[in-house]
């Protein structure tokens, strides 16, 4: 992936979501649409007070899947820039775990394309997540709603959830 204003980053430790906006619409006066989504880890899965999300992923691979999701996104959207930055490693409650940024001349198209990338990351993108409970710990199943919202987009969302492979 070019760099840029087209990024793409797996990686453990937090990120900064207005210095990566900045970095988005730095010197480019045709951006008029910010559009972003940051995930944060719950403090509850599956009724349980969760204690922590451990995600897993295997680096080469996960850096090229979302590096196509964001190649079908420019593609399909009018985008200036976009920054997709996943998090892997042990994350407690409230912790940042996923920043989809975009970047267009209008919000139709950043909105549309922040909801399209988040979409298909959710079930495309080859990452593993544990929750870790009093209980014990168990792998977090894949959702048929994340399924639904992937396949509106008329994209096969791979769904990679689950324990690994």
């Amino acid at each position: 992936m070019d760099g840029g204003r087209w990024q793409v980053r797996v990686q453990a430790e937090d990120f900064d979501l207005s210095t990566e906006v900045a970095a988005l619409r730095a010197g480019d006066p045709g951006i008029g649409a910010v559009a972003s989504f940051v995930g944060t880890v719950r403090d509850q899965q599956s009724g349980e007070a969760l204690q922590a999300l451990e995600i897993e992923h295997y680096p080469g691979m996960t850096q090229q899947a979302i590096e196509a999701m964001l190649a079908e996104a420019r593609g399909r959207f009018e985008l200036r820039g976009a920054c997709i930055v996943h998090r892997v490693g042990r994350l407690a409650a409230c912790e940042q775990i996923v920043l989809v940024a975009t970047v267009s001349a209008h919000r139709e198209q950043a909105l549309s394309a922040c909801a399209f990338l988040m979409d298909w990351l959710k079930t495309g993108a080859p990452f593993w997540k544990k929750a870790v409970t009093a209980s014990g710990s168990h792998w977090v199943e894949a959702k048929a709603s994340d399924d639904a919202a992937v396949q509106r987009w008329g994209v096969d969302g791979g769904n990679s959830r689950g324990g690994p492979a």
